[in-house]
């Protein structure tokens, strides 16, 4: 990831709304939600939800699936794990702060 990838991810995830859907769509997994559950879930009108759906999906942390007559909206483990990464690369001076699979998602 580069400095205008992350600038465009953390600017996504820079919006309350945006983020409560991440953090939705992180924790319903690969199973992913459709536009109506996150919807309701967060108590977000569908419009508003699009909105900030599309935004999510232009900076690649959110993918977007057809499955017959729904969207399925999914997060982007790899480019959030890559955001995460980028955030994190010159932490402790080049030393290792963390055991790496403490801050890997492997979902």
């Amino acid at each position: 990831m580069d400095e205008s990838e992350a600038i465009r991810a953390l600017a996504a995830l820079g919006q309350q709304l945006r983020l409560k859907v991440f953090r939705a769509l992180v924790v319903a997994g690969q199973d992913g939600l459709t536009p109506g559950v996150l919807s309701e879930t967060l108590e977000i009108s569908p419009a508003t939800l699009s909105f900030h759906l599309k935004e999510l999906t232009n900076s690649g942390l959110v993918t977007q699936e057809r499955a017959s007559r729904n969207l399925i909206y999914r997060a982007a483990y790899e480019r959030m794990n890559a955001l995460l990464g980028y955030l994190t690369e010159n932490c402790c001076q080049g030393q290792q702060c963390l055991d790496p699979a403490a801050t890997a998602c492997n979902c």
